[in-house]
Parts: structure tokens; sequence; C-alpha cells
């Protein structure tokens, strides 16, 4: 898995899991401000995408995580 990937997985898993304890009408249920985790999520992704700067990607990148795939690696 790749920086990028890693960064898409790791997002989209935090976005699911402040709804799931976020929303009131999830059986999961825990208290509304888990719904702040998915705008920090949300807006740190916009800033990226604006700056190219992501936090998770330099702590990636020295968990050792390959910023590219190798040659002939499938997709």
């Amino acid at each position: 898995m790749t920086i990028e990937r890693a960064i898409r997985f790791f997002a989209g898993l935090m976005i699911l899991l402040s709804l799931a304890l976020g929303a009131e009408a999830s059986p999961l249920f825990v208290s509304k401000y888990w719904l702040w985790l998915a705008t920090f999520v949300g807006a740190n992704l916009f800033q990226f995408s604006l700056t190219n700067f992501c936090p998770l990607a330099i702590l990636l990148k020295k968990l050792g995580v390959p910023e590219q795939a190798s040659c002939g690696a499938g997709k």
C-alpha cells in the first residue's frame, strides 16, 4: 500500500467512524461531538488538496510506507 492509498483509507475510515459514533440515528451513537472528527478530516483533506502538505503523509513516510508502488506491482 502506498502513502496515497493509506491516506485515503485512513480518512475514509475516520469519517465513517465519526458518523457511526456521532449520528443520532446510528445504533453505535455515543455523542454528537464525534461529528467534529469528520469535520477535521474533511478540512484536512481540503487543505491538503490546496497546499500538498499532509501531516499523516509525513508520519506514514517515517513508518516506512512506500511513496510509490514498486515496478510491476499489481494495483
